[in-house]
């Protein structure tokens, strides 16, 4: 099961609490679940009402999680995010600006909490460029909070490096314009992640940590000059660690999913990571049944990972086995809310009982 945001931790505190509990639960025949991606600091937090790894509280909402996954038979990474300049002064400690590797204002809006309580859309900000000295507090940032998931009881973490987010940032050529040691040439502006994985697996072990990355994305305003020459440097560093796996976003994942064919610069990049990194290969993005069955007979991928799927169909892996009608997911009930589109999508056992749609009775606010 591939991280899925969803903007239901309780406040104040941005806490997990049981309806997450429940949720997780019910997929729990994932052979893993990667959790929703969790800021390691405030400092981290990018949108409203996503959860923290960074309290006690925080540790103790997510060990309910893990205890309720593992009652009932899995097994759970906790995915650790920063999402530097993705952010606002309002989901700032004291109203602050986010940090990013420089001071480059991306295009688009951040999800905040409103006054009224609703959440709402601000126009992002320009960033605080962090100094150089201030870097290994981020990588503490991260060691402590490799440190609170084991406390909370997960099987291991996943370290967010996609997307646009801070380590991402300062892998692409687009958003990192440093001079100093991280920034200029790929070994420099790949040095946060590097310094990350080994600080992560230092808590961990290297067989229980994951790294996702995402070549080609351009998802929150972000690119690279020449991406293959990047990630393929990253993808043969990250050898070095033998970590548990290595996670791409699919960049043939818009056509994969419309069943087109895809770019040919894509399918290079699949084929390049593949001859680069030795290890365990997982990747999500635009896939059903059947293309996750031909990659993994074409050795494109050694895991595949579905989201959206995922979370509407709590028992995909039986849906899958018995090729059986999926549920389709309700884009409005994707970020924030209570247990509507959240942990009431049907499972075939209710489906075929004619059961209505589930009612838990937890307490929500």
């Amino acid at each position: 099961m591939a991280p899925l945001t969803r903007s239901r931790s309780i406040q104040p505190g941005n806490i997990p609490s049981a309806i997450n509990a429940y949720y997780y639960a019910q997929r729990a025949s994932a052979a893993l679940i990667i959790s929703e991606a969790t800021q390691i600091s405030q400092q981290g937090q990018g949108y409203a009402w996503t959860p923290g790894i960074h309290s006690p509280d925080q540790i103790e909402g997510w060990r309910l999680v893990t205890e309720a996954v593992h009652k009932a038979g899995g097994l759970i990474f906790l995915q650790l995010w920063h999402v530097g300049r993705i952010s606002h002064p309002s989901l700032q400690p004291d109203g602050m600006l986010p940090v990013a590797p420089s001071a480059i204002r991306p295009v688009g809006n951040a999800f905040i909490e409103m006054e009224d309580g609703t959440g709402g859309f601000a126009a992002f900000v320009t960033p605080r460029a962090l100094e150089t000295e201030e870097i290994p507090y981020i990588v503490r940032q991260y060691e402590r909070a490799a440190r609170n998931a084991q406390a909370a009881g997960f099987n291991g973490v996943e370290i967010h490096a996609a997307n646009g987010y801070l380590l991402d940032q300062f892998i692409e050529s687009s958003t990192n314009k440093r001079t100093d040691e991280y920034g200029g040439s790929i070994d420099n502006r790949s040095r946060l992640l590097m310094e990350v994985v080994l600080a992560v697996a230092g808590v961990w072990g290297a067989n229980r940590v994951g790294v996702r990355l995402s070549p080609m994305g351009m998802t929150n305003d972000i690119s690279d000059s020449d991406p293959e020459k990047t990630f393929g440097c990253i993808a043969r560093k990250l050898n070095d660690f033998d970590l548990a796996y290595l996670h791409i976003v699919n960049p043939a994942m818009a056509a994969i999913e419309n069943r087109t064919t895809p770019d040919p610069s894509a399918l290079r990049m699949v084929d390049l990571i593949r001859k680069k990194f030795r290890g365990t290969l997982i990747y999500a993005g635009g896939f059903d049944h059947d293309t996750a069955e031909a990659w993994l007979r074409q050795g494109k991928a050694d895991v595949i990972a579905f989201g959206r799927k995922f979370l509407a169909n709590p028992d995909l892996p039986e849906r899958f086995r018995r090729r059986a009608p999926l549920n389709a997911d309700d884009p409005s009930t994707y970020y924030g809310g209570g247990m509507r589109g959240y942990v009431d999508y049907p499972t075939l056992s209710q489906q075929r009982n004619a059961e209505p749609r589930l009612c838990v009775d937890v307490r929500w606010r």
